[in-house]
């Protein structure tokens, strides 16, 4: 997964949000979000979650399922972590909040995909280019606005509610 990451293989979505950092924080950060905030989930299922360990399956709304392994936990400014199909390829993720004033924070997604690792870099650049980037762009944009949607309305966010995703829906 290093090797992704050096090659500069990624994608990333920023959005502001209408609130602070620390509520912001209160909303990525509880167990089981993903229930109420992701438009292609399905079910997010807590597998376990403490101060030392957090891990979920996220069974997306086509049945895929993924587990996501946390890697690293800095309260109130986000985490990193590894998300993919059991044993199979896996991606590295980070989620970061940037405060931007007293009553605005910043949420950012990176997404450092796994695939294709076995091939030559110029052509998982091309691959990346043309065929991965724009769906994890549609991805992340759907998910980042699902977090807003859920902060906004204080409720769930419906399915495929920014539209349909070939990947997850």
């Amino acid at each position: 997964m290093e090797s992704t990451k050096v090659n500069g293989i990624h994608v990333k979505y920023s959005q502001d949000f209408s609130i602070g950092y620390t509520e912001l924080w209160d909303v990525i950060s509880k167990s089981g979000n993903l229930n109420q905030s992701h438009p292609f989930c399905k079910i997010n299922e807590v597998l376990q979650w403490d101060e030392e360990n957090r891990s979920d399956r996220l069974i997306y709304l086509n049945d895929r399922t993924y587990v996501r392994k946390f890697l690293t936990w800095e309260e109130g400014k986000g985490y990193s972590l590894f998300i993919g199909e059991e044993g199979k390829e896996q991606h590295y993720v980070v989620w970061e909040i940037t405060p931007v004033s007293a009553n605005k924070s910043r949420l950012s997604i990176t997404i450092y995909p796994g695939l294709f690792t076995s091939l030559p870099i110029f052509i998982r650049q091309l691959l990346h280019l043309i065929w991965v980037k724009p769906q994890l762009r549609k991805y992340l944009f759907s998910v980042v606005n699902g977090f807003q949607y859920y902060i906004e309305n204080s409720k769930d966010v419906p399915r495929n509610h920014f539209g349909k995703h070939r990947w997850f829906s």
